[in-house]
C-alpha cells in the first residue's frame, strides 16, 4: 500500500514511517518542519515540505493517490493551547478538514488519526479508563482533538471513509525533542545528562500512562487492517512525575533533584488508558516496559 504521513519528520511521526517502510509499504511524509527535522526522513520516503493547511495538500494527495493517510501533523503543546486556543484551532482543527476534503476529493480508502487519550478524556476517577468513558477534555489542545474525532465520524457517515483514530497515552523515546514542545521524559533526560537542574512543575504526584514510541508505530502498522473506531493506545500503568525523573537520574548514573515550580493551566491530575480493546481488534499490545524505554531513551540522548 502506498501512505501518505504528515508529521513523518517529527518524533512520533518518523518512528511510524519506519515502521510502515520496513512493514513494506510505500510512504509519503508530508512535513513543515517546524517541530519535525529532516535527519528523521526514512531515505526511502518521498517527502515535500508542505504545511497541513496549505491548498497545496490536496494536489499532492491527488498526485500521490494514497491508499491511506496517517494524520501526525499537529500542535501538540497543551501549554501553548491554553495561551492561544485560536492558534491551537487553526493548527489541529482546520488542519484536519483540510486534509479531509482532499481525502474526499481524492476518494482516499482510509484516515488514521494520531488523536490523545489522556487530553480527551479528562480528570476521571475510572483508572484505567476505557474508549467509552465520557470525554471531558481539560485543555483547547484536548478539545481539538476531540472535534477532530467529531469530523472523522462524520466523514464516515456522510462519505463513507473508514477511519482509526488511536488515543495515544504519553509517548517518549529516542528522537523527542527536549526543547519547545517535549515531554517530560525528554525534558529531564537532557537536562540532567546536561549537569542541568530539572523544573517540575507543581508537586510531582500528577501520574501519567508512558508508552514507548516503537509501541506506538506497531499499533499505526496494525491499525492498517483495524476497523473503524477508536483505540487507546497506552500501557494501563500509572507513573507520577516524581518517579519518572528519580527512574532517569538513575539511569544516567547522576545524583541530582529537581526543582520545583507552580502548576500550569491546562494540566491533568491522573491520566491512564485501558488498552485491551485495541489488542481484542487488531492484536496490539505494549512490549516495551518503563524501566527498558527509559534505559533506550537515555542512551539515545547521551549519543546525539
Amino acid at each position: 500500500m502506498k501512505i501518505l504521513i504528515t508529521g513523518g519528520a517529527g518524533f512520533i511521526g518518523s518512528h511510524i514511517q519506519d515502521g510502515y517502510i520496513k512493514a513494506g509499504h510505500k510512504v509519503v511524509v508530508v512535513d513543515n518542519l517546524c517541530a519535525g527535522n529532516k535527519k528523521n526522513l526514512n531515505s526511502k520516503s518521498k517527502f515535500y515540505k508542505v504545511d497541513i493547511a496549505s491548498p497545496k495538500v490536496k494536489a499532492i494527495i491527488k498526485k500521490e493517490k494514497p491508499d491511506i493517510i496517517s494524520h501526525h501533523a499537529a500542535q501538540i503543546d497543551v501549554r501553548k493551547s491554553v495561551a492561544d486556543p485560536i492558534w491551537d484551532a487553526e493548527v489541529n482543527i482546520l488542519g484536519i478538514i483540510n486534509l479531509l476534503e482532499a481525502t474526499r476529493e481524492a476518494r482516499v480508502k482510509k484516515f488514521i488519526f494520531a488523536s490523545s487519550g489522556g487530553a480527551i478524556y479528562g480528570d476521571t476517577k475510572a483508572i484505567p479508563t476505557q474508549e467509552g468513558h465520557l470525554e471531558q477534555p481539560a485543555s483547547p489542545y484536548g478539545i481539538g482533538k476531540l472535534t477532530s474525532e467529531k469530523y472523522l465520524d462524520y466523514y464516515n457517515l456522510q462519505y463513507g471513509l473508514e477511519y482509526v483514530a488511536l488515543r495515544y497515552a504519553n509517548v517518549y523515546g529516542p528522537r523527542q525533542n527536549s526543547k519547545g514542545e517535549a515531554g517530560v521524559v525528554a525534558i529531564f533526560a537532557d537536562r540532567i545528562l546536561a549537569g542541568e537542574q530539572a523544573t517540575i512543575y507543581g508537586d510531582g504526584k500528577n501520574t501519567r500512562d508512558y508508552v514507548f514510541v516503537e509501541d506506538i508505530a506497531r499499533a499505526n502498522v496494525l491499525a492498517i487492517k483495524a476497523k473503524t473506531g477508536k483505540y487507546n493506545i497506552a500501557t494501563s500503568k500509572e507513573t507520577n512525575i516524581n518517579k519518572i525523573f528519580d527512574k532517569i537520574a538513575k539511569t544516567a548514573g547522576v545524583k541530582t533533584k529537581p526543582k520545583y515550580g507552580p502548576a500550569k493551566p491546562g494540566e491533568q491530575r491522573r491520566s491512564c488508558l485501558d488498552w485491551s480493546l485495541a489488542k481484542k481488534a487488531f492484536g496490539w499490545q505494549p512490549e516495551v516496559g518503563i524501566d527498558e524505554g527509559i534505559g533506550r531513551t537515555v542512551d539515545w540522548f547521551r549519543n546525539h
